[in-house]
């Protein structure tokens, strides 16, 4: 059960750091800051439903796919977030784009380095 919620901290942390890079360095990219947890949230609960079903569907009919679910789920996920969120705005196909690639980028590098550092030193100090 704890490694689960670590897991999950893990996930959502990664996630705000992939969204929060691309609201920083794209300049039509922007969440709220109230809006932004509940973007977080919402991005994360899009990604985990879809990735599976994506893979299923693209194992299936379109097995060239395989290698790109990571930003088709990332996208289908900014775009879930994007129309049920007022707060947050993407802009253009350019940023649209962009934004797939940073946070994707981002959840990566966050999600390979958080575990390792971050939750291993909290976890150490805990014991």
């Amino acid at each position: 059960m704890v490694r689960f919620i670590w897991s999950t901290a893990a996930y959502l942390v990664a996630n705000a750091v992939g969204l929060l890079i691309a609201a920083l360095l794209l300049p039509g990219f922007s969440i709220d800051f109230l809006s932004f947890v509940l973007a977080v949230v919402i991005f994360s609960a899009v990604q985990t439903v879809a990735g599976p079903l994506i893979t299923k569907i693209s194992m299936k009919s379109f097995p060239q796919l395989m290698g790109g679910i990571a930003l088709v789920t990332i996208f289908l996920g900014l775009f879930v977030t994007d129309m049920l969120m007022a707060g947050m705005q993407i802009g253009g196909i350019a940023n649209w784009l962009a934004a797939t690639l940073l946070v994707w980028i981002g959840s990566l590098v966050a999600s390979v380095l958080l575990p390792i550092y971050v939750f291993k030193r909290l976890a150490d100090a805990k014991d």
